[in-house]
């Protein structure tokens, strides 16, 4: 089993940042990827960012690309999305997931955080 909690999300005016934890216990060497996706209200939830542990190859959604950065601490257990220049359309729950297939697909990750929220304000 793998625990995720996240934890950085608020209120934050467009053009702004935020820092997302995402801290994780358990067997998390038993998933390579560690991805984060989003709800917006009203839609599906999307992939955002993922990193792979096996390669620290990393992967963003085209919508986010330049402006927000996946990475991790080994020593700590945690992965981190560091995210600039927020605009409105990136409000939402932010979730933490791990999984071990397509970095892209929901489906794909076998543990969920609780998510954090996002709000963007223009």
């Amino acid at each position: 089993q793998v625990q995720l909690v996240e934890s950085g999300g608020g209120l934050v005016q467009a053009g702004g940042s935020l820092r997302l934890s995402c801290a994780a216990s358990g067997r998390t060497f038993s998933r390579d990827k560690m991805g984060w996706f989003r709800r917006a209200p009203g839609k599906e939830r999307e992939f955002v960012a993922a990193i792979s542990r096996s390669d620290d190859s990393t992967y963003y959604a085209d919508s986010v690309k330049g402006r927000f950065t996946i990475s991790r601490d080994n020593a700590k257990n945690t992965v981190y999305l560091q995210m600039n220049s927020l605009k409105p359309e990136d409000t939402g729950v932010y979730y933490c997931a791990a999984g071990s297939k397509r970095y892209s697909i929901p489906a794909d990750y076998d543990f969920w955080g609780q998510g954090t929220q996002v709000t963007v304000s223009s």
